[in-house]
């Protein structure tokens, strides 16, 4: 029995390993035939030449195997000859391209040599086109130096032909502009161009009228023997940008002493620079303050012809009062007049000003002789609805040197032009 178990056991083998080999036949079969199926497809659709590629690839596998076949052939030969394999497969490839030979004559580099050199010479053309392109560059600065250096001159040579023809009008007419006087007879131009009206008053050509207002003569009378000009600062503590709170050497009254200084140094002026202070406490009854103080100063030298209440404007944080005099960075003014007079009711009897029409021709006479003289300087005259403390001299006048967001030295510098434009109105 078990001799039978046995040989049906390897009867079993036998007969799986066939069923094995027929199933690998079978599965080989469809492989080919599924080959040669998409082979077919692939030519029918003109995606691959199907055929020429199987008969391709039976040729390329036919020179393999005769060149396998050769090689020991070529391997005796070599032996047998003196020639080395070096020598044999160049004169080979000599016989088969002639061009072969011309390598002969080319300098050989290993392939870490050639990839230093090729490096070197990357290296070397970078440093070239490095070169080039500095020299380039230096060329396009220089040129662009040239030009500059030629608009400057061109700007300096236009500047000075500018400023020749500014000259040569200043020594003739000694104004920077001059203002056409028929114009300024045209109350609407006045207005326009000369003065800011506050919405709390009215004026009218009555006035405002430019020739009565230049009749008038702002000549000083007395000599300087006596005190001529009084300047004081109803509001005292005002100062600037860079100035130090409650310090009178930054101030508005610093300002004060300055334009004392140079009316009297420069033009001999005999002026008193009064330094009270006024609203320290209360600033909006400092007018109230003030007035009795100037009385009894005009009580004292009855000779004071002339009052400067010098002030410091207030504007938003985003403007900037300035202009170039000179070649400074100046602060600009303005002038100030109170009318005595509101829109809403009429003259105002309590704050009267016998002296209302030559505190308005001071005023302009001041506003045109800064634009002839220094244009841009001065801005438009300001009137408003009160009386502000000018009613005690005919030659009253309000000023506000720059505001808060002036710097104390652009204030400073506005006292030059001032004290000339003064001398200009003042002077006999």
């Amino acid at each position: 029995m078990g001799q039978i178990k046995t040989g049906m056991g390897k009867t079993l083998v036998r007969k799986k390993k066939r069923s094995g080999r027929y199933i690998q036949w079978m599965l080989g079969g469809i492989s080919v035939l599924f080959v040669i199926v998409c082979y077919q497809n692939m030519a029918f659709t003109n995606k691959a030449p199907a055929m020429r590629q199987i008969l391709n690839y039976l040729k390329e596998e036919t020179a393999v195997s005769a060149w396998k076949n050769c090689m020991p052939v070529m391997l005796r030969e070599e032996k047998e000859a003196p020639l080395t394999l070096k020598n044999f497969l160049q004169s080979k490839m000599e016989d088969f391209y002639p061009i072969y030979a011309f390598s002969g004559t080319l300098t050989e580099y290993s392939t870490q040599i050639e990839s230093d050199l090729t490096c070197g010479m990357l290296e070397e053309n970078q440093q070239e086109s490095k070169k080039e392109q500095k020299e380039e560059k230096s060329q396009e600065e220089e040129k662009s130096q040239e030009e500059q250096k030629q608009e400057k001159e061109k700007k300096s040579k236009e500047k000075q032909k500018i400023a020749s023809n500014e000259n040569a009008a200043k020594t003739e007419t000694g104004k920077a502009v001059e203002v056409s006087r028929d114009k300024l007879n045209d109350f609407d131009y006045l207005l326009q161009n000369f003065y800011q009206v506050d919405r709390t008053t009215t004026i009218d050509g009555s006035e405002l009228n430019a020739q009565e207002m230049l009749s008038k003569d702002m000549k000083l009378k007395t000599g300087k023997e006596n005190v001529q000009i009084l300047i004081y600062h109803t509001h005292s503590q005002e100062g600037y940008a860079d100035s130090a709170p409650g310090d009178p050497n930054s101030s508005v009254m610093a300002l004060g002493e300055r334009l004392t200084q140079l009316l009297r140094d420069e033009y001999g002026f005999n002026v008193m620079h009064h330094m009270g202070e006024y609203d320290v406490k209360d600033r909006d009854n400092a007018y109230s303050y003030s007035g009795p103080a100037l009385e009894q100063l005009l009580a004292e030298n009855p000779s004071i012809e002339v009052i400067i209440d010098l002030h410091r404007d207030g504007v938003p944080e985003t403007a900037h009062l300035v202009s170039e005099v000179n070649g400074k960075q100046t602060a600009q003014i303005m002038f100030f007049n109170g009318l005595s007079r509101t829109t809403a009711n009429g003259n105002i009897a309590y704050l009267a000003n016998p002296n209302l029409a030559d505190n308005l021709a001071f005023s302009f006479q001041m506003k045109l002789a800064a634009e002839e003289y220094y244009p841009g300087f001065a801005r438009a005259t300001y009137l408003k609805g009160y009386r502000y403390n000018l009613h005690y001299r005919p030659k009253s006048l309000l000023v506000e040197v720059g505001a808060q967001t002036n710097t104390f030295e652009e204030a400073m510098n506005a006292m030059e032009p001032l004290a000339d434009i003064l001398h200009k109105v003042l002077s006999p």
